[in-house]
């Protein structure tokens, strides 16, 4: 988003500012109509609960990207992620694992899902540790609080966790397809401007970011 961002206001006299946590969490506040203009989820029900509701602008929701789960370990660790996967993290060595909560962060359910498919979750449950989001899951065992996370590819990707560990991607068939959708908002201050950074985002340009951060994109 980071980059989205600056890319858009180079080219557009908008200032954006994000605000970053759970999908769920944000919801619960859009339903006592906090003042955001633009609302980036995770999972594509929160923005069309939003919209039966009636609480976005009319044609505002779109699908922006499908994100993709990884098992990510720092550098110190001694696990081989590339060889064992989801199942090395029921090794002794591995005593707590990060995840996002999966009562309101769709990135935690999806963990839950894959932990299930690959026969570990019992194995694992008891270590389990919960980020407020998935981006919080993966300071967690970047600080060291965790041994491993299982987070989004997308932030496997960025600067400032790239060089500083290890990752498998878990495959697809693992995990319910994580759509991840918006909506413009039905008290957006600007409506102009959302439209343009929505528009933005789904442009060739927004487009090239999101797969350089390993999501996929819609109907591909």
């Amino acid at each position: 988003m980071g980059d989205l961002v600056a890319r858009f206001s180079g080219s557009h006299a908008v200032d954006v500012e994000a605000s970053y946590g759970s999908s769920g969490t944000f919801y619960a506040q859009l339903l006592n109509e906090a003042p955001f203009d633009v609302f980036f989820s995770a999972d594509l029900e929160y923005p069309r609960q939003l919209a039966a509701r009636g609480l976005t602008l009319d044609g505002g929701e779109f699908q922006y990207a499908v994100g993709r789960l990884v098992v990510w370990v720092p550098n110190s660790s001694s696990v081989d992620v590339g060889r064992t996967g989801l199942k090395g993290l029921a090794a002794a060595s591995i005593a707590h694992v990060s995840i996002a909560n999966p009562d309101h962060a769709p990135y935690g359910r999806a963990a839950v899902a894959a932990l299930r498919s690959a026969g570990v979750y019992d194995a694992v449950q008891s270590k389990l540790v919960f980020g407020e989001n998935v981006a919080q899951a993966l300071q967690f065992a970047e600080s060291g609080a965790a041994d491993a996370a299982v987070v989004a590819l997308s932030l496997a990707l960025a600067p400032a966790a790239r060089d500083r560990g290890r990752y498998a991607e878990i495959p697809l068939d693992q995990y319910p397809r994580i759509d991840q959708a918006g909506t413009i908002l039905k008290w957006a201050a600007d409506v102009e401007a959302a439209r343009a950074l929505r528009a933005y985002v789904l442009s060739a340009d927004g487009r090239a970011v999101l797969r350089q951060y390993g999501f996929f994109l819609p109907n591909e």
